[in-house]
């Protein structure tokens, strides 16, 4: 008897511990929060394309829940940039524009002849709204930054904002020196010369995650991939050029657009070079975790800052089955992987078809962490905590408002989406375009007539929410002329598709040798 009683207790203590080593959580998370620069919706293979290898964000997205609807705060990066650290829709933090774009009457230096004037924007994240990682570090949350900011300059950088480390964040959008070093970074010594910025930044992430183990952490790394200029090794480029021919290279590879040519397909080499080099430096940081012991308490998430360049830049991708790429009003421009892993959620590569937002993200790591919102600090995000954990949220309408005209060919627009339902409001003439993004999720067809009630209804929702965040509009232009308008349009398009339909032949011709290095694999084009 005594010595079942013994191994009764046995029994129960070895309970005890094993349930001990099965808690949901610990009390303090960390994050691990990664965002890609101009990566399109489907730029990734878990999120459908047949072209771009990505085995180690598929790995994540095989535990995460993927956001069908996930967007971007803005259809250019700095706006939704700030979107994510504040918590707030564009229009209410003020950076409607990247950073550096021209505004009011100097965008008339830009030589496009519009109708409009853009207004103003502001230049830097406010300093007086509490931000995520001022939020999470007030908490004792140690926090780490590294790559792009383009959230302003001096005195409004990374250490500014709440973040213990910078490494790599500085003014500038894209990779000064390339994506090989030497960088030309500032905030990011060289350490070899033909480095890959890529891994050199997911390096950077693990060793302050090694240093900060005992200790919650914010670690914010933000990839200057897969921006412009793309560039990649000779070994990758020919990898992804006989893929192409494999799969077969279309005669064509670009259709006219409003103002710029569109890329068609995903059949870029250098730029599927780029996303694989990325790709690896996300699995360089995903195994440091592991190798530290630190997985089962991390929450990762991943997204993008915009979508995939259609137009403009590079001309790098689709976005297909969505319209249109970064700088435009469709889904293309807007919507954007959108991925979150927590460790002690049974989530396993579900996909949701909640409409998630850029803002959503401060107040849903808040509410992981047991933290207390900020809903004075996030007015415009929401957690979806609930939604991870399988249940509905109320429909929310969610805003955009891009008074501005995009290097890539987009127009300025304000948007509201709400339930199933889309509205854009174009600056230039006042018209509405309603879609349904269920029925037609590439926005072919304009339902704004059809459904009048509707489009009047969601248009006062949209104007009543700008008029009470203040936005700022764009003005008519009294110089306009519009046979110059009409001439800088089609001169645009003839000249544009001209020079990267012959641009792709190059590149996917099996001789192609772009120069001496191969660091430099997109040439300047003027």
């Amino acid at each position: 008897m005594k010595k079942l009683y013994l191994i009764h207790k046995i029994l129960f203590v070895l309970l005890i511990l094993l349930l001990g080593c099965k808690q949901p959580k610990q009390e303090k998370p960390n994050f691990l929060f990664i965002v890609a620069d101009d990566l399109g919706y489907s730029d990734l293979a878990c999120m459908g394309s047949g072209f771009y290898e990505t085995p180690n964000i598929d790995a994540l997205a095989s535990r995460s829940m993927i956001f069908t609807d996930g967007y971007a705060g803005c259809q250019v990066c700095s706006p939704s940039r700030a979107t994510i650290l504040t918590g707030q829709f564009t229009a209410r933090h003020g950076i409607t524009d990247w950073i550096g774009a021209l505004e009011g009457e100097q965008w008339r230096n830009k030589n496009r002849n519009t109708k409009l004037l853009p207004p103003s924007y502001q230049h830097h994240m406010p300093k007086e709204v509490l931000t995520l990682p001022q939020a999470l570090k007030k908490n004792g949350y140690s926090t780490f930054f590294a790559g792009k900011w383009h959230l302003g300059g001096d005195g409004f950088l990374p250490d500014n904002y709440g973040f213990d480390i910078n490494k790599g964040g500085y003014e500038r959008g894209g990779p000064a020196g390339g994506f090989f070093a030497p960088f030309g970074n500032p905030k990011l010594k060289d350490e070899s010369k033909g480095e890959n910025l890529s891994m050199r930044l997911a390096k950077e992430t693990a060793e302050f995650m090694r240093a900060s183990k005992d200790t919650p952490f914010l670690a914010y790394l933000s990839f200057y991939a897969v921006h412009a200029p793309i560039q990649s090794t000779k070994e990758r480029w020919l990898k992804y050029r006989n893929k192409a021919e494999d799969i077969g290279i279309a005669a064509n590879g670009f259709e006219e657009g409003y103002f710029l040519p569109m890329r068609k397909y995903q059949d870029n080499p250098v730029y599927a070079g780029l996303i694989e080099s990325m790709d690896e430096a996300v699995g360089y940081v995903l195994n440091s975790l592991r190798e530290l012991g630190l997985s089962e308490n991390t929450v990762v998430i991943f997204t993008s800052d915009n979508g995939g360049v259609t137009s403009g830049d590079n001309y790098s991708t689709t976005c297909h089955p969505l319209k249109g790429g970064k700088g435009y009003q469709w889904e293309g421009g807007i919507r954007v992987p959108f991925i979150v892993s927590v460790p002690w959620m049974n989530l396993r590569g579900r996909l949701n078809n909640t409409p998630v937002i850029g803002s959503d993200f401060y107040p849903t790591m808040l509410d992981l962490a047991g933290l207390p919102l900020q809903k004075q600090a996030h007015l415009d995000g929401r957690s979806i905590v609930p939604v991870l954990q399988g249940e509905t949220l109320r429909e929310r309408p969610m805003y955009w408002h891009y008074p501005h005209y995009g290097n890539q060919g987009g127009q300025p627009v304000s948007m509201i989406r709400h339930g199933d339902w889309k509205l854009i409001y174009y600056w230039e003439d006042g018209h509405d375009e309603l879609y349904n993004l269920v029925k037609d999720l590439h926005e072919d067809f304009d339902l704004s007539e059809e459904y009048s009630e509707r489009r009047k209804s969601m248009r006062n929702s949209l104007f009543t929410w700008l008029d009470g965040v203040n936005a700022k509009k764009p003005q008519k232009d009294p110089n306009y002329n519009a046979e110059a308008e009409s001439r800088t349009i089609a001169s645009m398009k003839t000249n544009n598709l001209k020079k990267y339909e012959k641009l792709r032949r190059d590149m996917l011709d099996k001789n192609w040798e772009p120069n001496d290095n191969w660091w430099g694999s997109i040439p300047t084009i003027d």
